[in-house]
């Protein structure tokens, strides 16, 4: 039986639709006030063992989609470089559970740095601890060599998550986002949060199928959407098998442009998402979380598009740690590189919205080909 934990709030805003900015322009007209709302973190809870780890361990990611083919050691990728997730209220065992993550799968350890730019929150939240332990375990696997830096939001409210970017991004070149809410008038006019140079915004598309939620519309963030992974007996990608997740978040926005997705999605405005990796949670991945979670508590085995933000901004990371300078916003980079070699097309599924050949409303340009992708990126 699947378990489904988020809520929705609609987000109303009387802001007016502002034009995309550049960043110089951006930089002399007033900052507007937080947006009004509460975001939600899309994880998908596919069952709890307490024993033993569920799903997709961290050696069958890797390999499915190619990471394992890099160069390097294996606790020396992504060293030098800073991954920062942002959730809101985080979770008191993080760093134990990270510990029992790491020596389950033959990981090596880190420590994670735990920042609370808006003040610690007043309580504990089990929903948003489990999408914490997600986001830390899930990049930590992926970029094992980078650091990891956990910055708490004090609630949900876009007023503390935004402050909470804001400090992320002012820290790292690469930041995840594991939540969203709905597309809201005026969304764009905060769109300065995400248009920092030399960092590059992951979000998690959503995951009630067809639907744009924001950040992840915003034309500064890599909108991460979701698909079933298939492995064969040896644990080989079937790449052919590799088809949309019907939850994952996608459509057209109504308020953001198209400023780099041209001539893969020709709109005018921005379509969602840009990438897509595993997030079916009957193909979830193994995540361990202490923090009691309607009376259950220990491994997990996780799905939803929160969990390609991370391991999106890991691959960034992995990426970044090879370059002289990081990359900016990585969407316009990806969309340059979107071949074969670099990104598994998915052509078949559907969330309301058919994938196909080329660009879908489902799961964007595809997934990663990690071994070539990175690389592409170094040299780009």
């Amino acid at each position: 039986m699947k378990f489904t934990w988020f809520h929705y709030l609609a987000v109303f805003c009387a802001a007016s639709v502002l034009p995309a900015l550049s960043a110089s322009a951006e930089s002399q007209r007033p900052v507007p006030g937080p947006p009004l709302g509460e975001a939600h973190p899309p994880v998908h809870i596919h069952r709890n063992s307490a024993a033993a780890p569920p799903g997709y361990k961290p050696a069958q990611v890797r390999h499915a989609y190619g990471f394992d083919l890099l160069p390097g050691a294996y606790a020396a990728q992504g060293a030098g470089q800073t991954i920062a997730i942002v959730d809101a209220y985080g979770s008191p065992t993080i760093q134990s559970d990270l510990n029992t993550f790491c020596t389950q799968f033959g990981i090596p350890s880190a420590t994670v740095q735990i920042a609370y730019p808006t003040g610690k929150p007043k309580r504990t939240d089990a929903g948003w601890a489990l999408e914490t332990s997600l986001d830390v375990e899930w990049a930590h696997a992926i970029a094992p060599g980078a650091a990891i830096l956990l910055v708490v939001a004090s609630s949900a409210q876009f007023s503390d998550l935004l402050p909470a970017v804001d400090y992320a991004a002012a820290h790292a070149s690469q930041v995840s986002m594991s939540w969203g809410a709905s597309e809201f008038s005026g969304e764009a006019s905060y769109d300065f949060h995400f248009n920092k140079p030399g960092v590059t915004f992951t979000a998690s598309s959503g995951d009630s199928g067809a639907g744009v939620e924001w950040p992840a519309a915003s034309p500064y963030v890599v909108a991460v959407g979701g698909t079933n992974l298939a492995l064969d007996s040896a644990g080989n990608r079937i790449k052919t098998n590799e088809v949309a997740w019907s939850g994952s978040g996608g459509g057209t926005s109504r308020y953001e442009p198209n400023m780099f997705q041209s001539p893969a999605w020709t709109s005018t405005f921005r379509g969602v998402p840009d990438v897509s990796y595993n997030a079916d949670p009957n193909t979830g991945v193994a995540v361990y979380d202490s923090t009691p979670y309607f009376g259950s508590s220990g491994w997990y085995q996780i799905g939803g598009t929160s969990a390609g933000a991370p391991q999106w901004a890991a691959l960034i990371a992995l990426a970044n740690a090879g370059r002289i300078s990081p990359l900016g916003s990585a969407g316009g980079s990806l969309y340059s590189l979107n071949s074969p070699s670099n990104l598994l097309d998915i052509v078949s599924g559907s969330n309301g919205y058919a994938a196909g050949v080329g660009y879908d409303l489902v799961t964007g340009i595809g997934s990663p080909v990690a071994g070539s992708l990175v690389p592409a990126l170094i040299a780009r």
